[in-house]
């Protein structure tokens, strides 16, 4: 997995992102098709951009939920 590579799932996932309120990481692996590690290095590449937020479900602390920023 190189850059270029994580750059894509990041493209991958955001247009996931763009059609929703905010999705679990679950839900975005069936969305995109991509396994955890291209998910999290995805959802790693947005966060450090500063294009998505993070948070806890508070249904099931495992998981994790992601939406887009609002600018």
């Amino acid at each position: 997995m190189n850059t270029e590579t994580i750059g894509a799932y990041a493209g991958t996932v955001w247009v996931a992102l763009n059609g929703a309120d905010a999705l679990g990481v679950k839900q975005l692996k069936k969305i995109t098709k991509l396994k955890d590690k291209e998910v999290f290095a995805a959802i790693g590449w947005l966060a450090r951009e500063g294009k998505v937020q993070l948070a806890q479900d508070p249904e099931d602390e495992k998981e994790l939920i992601v939406s887009l920023v609002q600018e």
